[in-house]
């Protein structure tokens, strides 16, 4: 009986051993030598370069838009009428956005 419980100690024991080689092992892999951190990084970086085409489309959109504004009155003319609110000498502005104050509800 006493060679079993050796046998049997010695069994648990490597149990043991190939538990924390399997459990240690990714978590040094993962946590300690930076694979997660490289990760979280590259994961970083690929949303930082997208933001980055969304950013260099609206400069292009921009740069567009100045240059436009510099040289075509039409262009001109839609920012004065659309941003300013100006209009034309003879033109006739009906603001339909807001309710008549003298005018009474329907039933």
């Amino acid at each position: 009986m006493r060679r079993e419980t050796k046998t049997w100690a010695g069994r648990l024991a490597a149990a043991a051993v190939i538990v924390f080689v399997l459990a240690y092992v990714p978590y040094h892999v993962y946590v300690k030598s930076g694979l997660r951190h490289t990760i979280v990084l590259r994961h970083d970086l690929a949303a930082l370069r997208a933001h980055n085409q969304e950013l260099a489309a609206e400069n292009e959109r921009l740069a567009r838009e100045a240059e436009a504004l510099r040289t075509d009155p039409a262009a001109i003319e839609r920012v004065a009428r659309d941003e300013l609110g100006w209009v034309r000498a003879g033109e006739v502005v009906v603001d339909l956005s807001a309710p008549l104050a003298n005018q009474e509800p329907r039933q």
